[in-house]
């Protein structure tokens, strides 16, 4: 677990190193698979990773299929505080991106938001996730109140979002994680989602000191 801790003294490192990191990744998927598709946060602490990884050399972004952790319900893409706007802002408009299929928080039928969602990841599964964790744990709109390890969905509804699951993150080859985690050490709970990721065999953390 330690090997896959990296700290440094800003942020901006932390960002820069782990973005580093995520391009490395996506090369090495392009050129020994032909694409490569993964799974981005919308979150605000995101977006000097983003922004480095949108203008990182040698990727084929026509190669490249993007999806994203969550969506809040009724939120229009062009909202302030929308998950795709940020990603469309920060990273898909920024780059010539294959496919970037995001979650419309603002549908009418949300159950079938996740349902389709969950068919198009069934058929184009990512192969990596880059993610935050929450102050209190959570990853994407899982908190402490709705987490379960061993969801049968891979989309689901919560009271605020249309979230992917724990299982569809975990099932990514390697994660990419920008904070380092307080639940390096002790019980692996629901309580505390992020812990999951302890048992992830290619999870790397990056965070401050």
């Amino acid at each position: 677990m330690q090997d896959s801790i990296h700290v440094y003294e800003t942020h901006h490192q932390a960002s820069v190193a782990a973005a580093e990191a995520v391009a490395a990744e996506m090369r090495r998927l392009i050129a020994e698979r032909g694409r490569a598709i993964g799974i981005f946060s919308g979150e605000t602490s995101q977006a000097e990773l983003l922004t480095h990884l949108a203008n990182a050399d040698g990727i084929e972004w026509t190669r490249v299929i993007g999806f994203h952790t969550f969506e809040l319900l009724g939120v229009e893409e062009d909202a302030p505080n929308s998950q795709r706007k940020f990603l469309l802002d920060h990273l898909v408009c920024r780059v010539p991106m294959a496919e970037f299929h995001g979650l419309r928080g603002e549908a009418a039928n949300p159950e079938a938001v996740c349902a389709n969602y969950a068919e198009l990841l069934n058929t184009r599964p990512p192969d990596f996730a880059v993610l935050t964790i929450g102050q209190n744990g959570e990853l994407a709109a899982i908190d402490s109140a709705n987490c379960d390890f061993h969801d049968s969905s891979a989309v689901k509804l919560t009271t605020s979002a249309i979230t992917l699951t724990i299982p569809a993150l975990m099932a990514c080859r390697s994660l990419f994680v920008l904070g380092v985690p307080a639940f390096t050490e002790g019980e692996i709970s629901e309580r505390h989602p992020a812990s999951i990721l302890r048992t992830h065999p290619n999870a790397n953390f990056y965070g401050v000191l």
